[in-house]
Order: C-alpha cells, then sequence, then structure tokens
C-alpha cells in the first residue's frame, strides 16, 4: 500500500513537473495566492474577459497539490451549505438564484475542459446517496423534501430498494436519493489540465513559493515581493497556514483508498455500471467512486482535525483511518473484501465558522478570497472563479449579488475549544450512528447535539 505521496490521483498519472519559483520582485494586475481549482478558475475568467491583465498565481508547493488533487472526484453542483443562514442576509429569492448557479457549475466545468483539451476522466452520470438504516431512511427523505423545496425539483427524487438493486447492490440498502445531472472525474487530471489552459492564456504561475505576509499592494513571498493592486487569497484548507489566519477556516481532515482494479467477476456482483457517485446516510457519511480503470475509491472523516489548525504532511492518513475506510468499503461492497489497498491518503478542506462559504472582494483594500467550501469545491470553486472575476472588473452581473458575496463570519475559538470541539462533535456523531444501528432505531439526538456543538447543523 502506498501512503501519502499527496493522493492515489497522482499516483495515477505521475506527479508534475515544477514550475520555476518567483524570481525576485515583480508586478502584476491582479496576485492570487493558490493554485488550486479557485485560483487557476479565477484566472481563467479574468483572461477570458481581460487577455491583456497580467495575473500572475502564487503557490507555495505545486499547481493542484492541495484539496484539488486530493478531493473525491465528485462534480456535483450541489448547495451544501445552511440555508437559513444565507437568508440572514438575503431574501429567499437570492438564496434560489445561488441554488440555480451552482446546478449550472457542472455543465461550465465540462464546457471548459472540453473546449481546453482537458480530459479528466469525466463521465456524467448520477449522485447516489443510499440509506441502509430506518433511520438513514427518514434522514434522506427528509433532505429530499428540502433540497426540492430549494429549488431542485428536476434534480432530486428518491429510489426504491428495488430500483437501487439494479443499480448496485449494497447489502441492506432501503432506497436512494437520487441527484441527476453530476459526473465523476479524475480530479488531479482537471487541475493539472487547468493549469495548463490559463499558463497558455498568458497567466503567469510560480511554484515553490511562499507567501510569508500579505497587505493591500503587496504580497511578501521567501523568493521576493508581488506589488500588486489586487490580491485574492485561494488558498481554502491551507488558509489556515497564512499569517493570523489560523481562526479563519478550520483546515478539516478527510481521507479516502483505492482498491486494486477490480476483476469483471467482482464487478458482476455489485453492479455499478454507470459509474454513479455514491455516498450514504450515516452522520459520519462516505463519498465513494468507480474509477476509469475499475478501482473503488472510499473516502469519510479520519482525524478530523489537528491540534492548533496543523496540515497533514504530503497527505499521509494514520493507520487507524485506514482501517475505518476499509471497513466502510467492505460493508457496502463486500464482494471486494478481498481486493487489496493500493493506495490511502488525506487532505484539508476549508471550514468557516458557520459552515457556509464565501467569496468577496474589499474594493477600498483590493483585498479578495474565496473558500470554506466544506467539501463540495469541485464545483463550487467554478462559481467562485467566476464570481471573483466578475468583482474584480467591477462588472455588475448576477453572481455578484448572491448571498455569499461579501459575507463575513466570525472566526472560530482559540485552542483548546475548536480541537476540543470539533472531536467531540465527531465522536457524537459516531456514537449516533452506533445508536442507529440498532434494530428499528430512529434518527439519534447525539447527532443534533454534535453538530450543534461547533455550529454545523
Amino acid at each position: 500500500m502506498r501512503i501519502g505521496e499527496v493522493s492515489f490521483w497522482y499516483a495515477d498519472i505521475g506527479l508534475p513537473y515544477r514550475r520555476a519559483p518567483l524570481s525576485g520582485d515583480t508586478t502584476a494586475d491582479v496576485a492570487i495566492i493558490g493554485a488550486g481549482y479557485t485560483g487557476l478558475w479565477t484566472a481563467w475568467y479574468l483572461k477570458q474577459a481581460h487577455p491583456a491583465l497580467d495575473v500572475l498565481v502564487i503557490e507555495k508547493d505545486f499547481a493542484g497539490f492541495g484539496a484539488s488533487g486530493r478531493n473525491g472526484g465528485w462534480l456535483t453542483g450541489g448547495f451544501a451549505w445552511n440555508h437559513a443562514r444565507y437568508l440572514q442576509t438575503a431574501s429567499e429569492h437570492a438564496v434560489r438564484s445561488m441554488v440555480e448557479a451552482m446546478n449550472g457549475t457542472v455543465d461550465e466545468v465540462i464546457r471548459v475542459a472540453e473546449a481546453c483539451g482537458i480530459e479528466a476522466d469525466i463521465q456524467r452520470t448520477d449522485e447516489l446517496m443510499v440509506a441502509t438504516k430506518p433511520a438513514q431512511l427518514a434522514r434522506m427523505r427528509a433532505e429530499i423534501a428540502h433540497r426540492r423545496h430549494w429549488g431542485d425539483e428536476e434534480r432530486v427524487f428518491e429510489m426504491s430498494a428495488r430500483d437501487l438493486e439494479r443499480r448496485i447492490r449494497i447489502p441492506g440498502a432501503l432506497g436512494a436519493m437520487v441527484v441527476t445531472h453530476v459526473a465523476r472525474i479524475q480530479p488531479a487530471k482537471l487541475v493539472l489540465g487547468l493549469a495548463r489552459a490559463v499558463e497558455r492564456q498568458g497567466v503567469r504561475i510560480v511554484e515553490g513559493t511562499t507567501v510569508t505576509a500579505y497587505e493591500p499592494g503587496v504580497v511578501t513571498t521567501d523568493h521576493g515581493k508581488v506589488k500588486a493592486p489586487v490580491i485574492l487569497r485561494c488558498t481554502e484548507g491551507f488558509t489556515a497556514g497564512l499569517p493570523g489566519r489560523k481562526r479563519e477556516w478550520l483546515p478539516m481532515n478527510s481521507a479516502q483508498i483505492a482498491t486494486e482494479p477490480l476483476p469483471p467477476e467482482v464487478w458482476d456482483k455489485i453492479g455499478w455500471q454507470g459509474h454513479e457517485i455514491v455516498g450514504d446516510f450515516a452522520n459520519a457519511y462516505c463519498y465513494c467512486q468507480r474509477t476509469r480503470e475499475g478501482r473503488i475509491t472510499v473516502g469519510a472523516r479520519g482525524v478530523p482535525y489537528r491540534f492548533g489548525s496543523s496540515i497533514d504532511t504530503n497527505g499521509a492518513p494514520d493507520a487507524e483511518t485506514i482501517r475505518r475506510l476499509t471497513a466502510v468499503l467492505h460493508r457496502h461492497f463486500p464482494a471486494a473484501r478481498d481486493a487489496r489497498i493500493d493506495h490511502a491518503w488525506c487532505g484539508v478542506l476549508g471550514v468557516p465558522r458557520d459552515w457556509c462559504a464565501t467569496v468577496g472582494l474589499d474594493p477600498a483594500t483590493g483585498l479578495g478570497w474565496a473558500g470554506g467550501y466544506v467539501g463540495v469545491g469541485v464545483s463550487t470553486s467554478n462559481l467562485a472563479g467566476r464570481t471573483l472575476a466578475d468583482l474584480v472588473l467591477g462588472r455588475d452581473t448576477d453572481l455578484v449579488h448572491l448571498p455569499w458575496v461579501n459575507r463575513k463570519v466570525r472566526p472560530w475559538e482559540p485552542e483548546p475549544f475548536r480541537w476540543l470541539g470539533v472531536h467531540g462533535m465527531y465522536a457524537l456523531l459516531n456514537a449516533a450512528d452506533r445508536r442507529e444501528d440498532r434494530p428499528g432505531a430512529g434518527p439519534s439526538r447525539l447527532a443534533a447535539l454534535g453538530n450543534w456543538l461547533t455550529g454545523r447543523g
């Protein structure tokens, strides 16, 4: 088993070549900190709208090193946040407009990938969120009603256990929530292809360059200073590594495993011929995909948070996390029980204190940001990039009036309180799942208590 090494997705295609670091002091019209999906999408749309703009992207490691090259490969266009929290500062119409804008991201990502010749194993499919316990079934039906209320009537519906079995066989499945119009991708292929595409448009990308400070007009790095009237922070889960930002967005950990390619006789037992992206309605949920070459990847929360907003080392998870992920694989896909686990890796995602994503720009300082996607960044980053580009260029579009724009959130508590809160939340979620495993058990109140503990619910 290969552990860490950034992710399986890079083991699949090989690590990219390293671009040169910043070669001393320079200037730009727009400086972007972070060469993941958000920074690259922003650069792409800025250059599409204004080809003469001088855009510089500054990356500490290599483009796609973070969550953009480690995620589960779910391109969903889903609205994963608390609608009511956006309603505190916006109308219901505005929140529905944001749901609609998110729905459009799947087509937009695929459109750009096709136009740029980015081959990222993209396959249009459905999302299947499976319920295997009565409590999960109740939670599933509530979620379906909630999503349909907020504008997903055409995309979201319930599937019976019998119909689900025709598509994928998961032991004990009682039904599933189907979300149409999604796609499966190979995330590292997408981010590396996007980086090459923006370079062809004239964007400069420097790698191996650590930002040590930034303020209006100036980004200071270990290889020189960048003067720019607009500076955009696109560091998502790595935001805590910037000076003075440890409490802004929590770097929450998620981990995955990948099996060896499975033989046809195993797939005959599982089904899954539509390459749907698959998850479940456990409180400590999982997310899975069938890859291009016939592997199963399984993801879930590992060690949920490291003390002091620390980041993992090159994507290496701990042994207990690997054991838990393997148990999920065997529970949902027992036909793959004898399969070798080829790779295990982890990464961080950005979590604001209210668990709701934001994007914004302060015209007075020229400082902007986007992130806090809470695990749905493949599609959300595209909408964020388009919105940031419109804000930078001063365009009065529908996107700049969506309720997540310029939305400020209070910081997380100092240590040890945030460590205790997050670990307490996941302990309660796991305890709730154990209670719901009992025959006939309904939804456990422990889950609601866990979500309340960190403001997630």
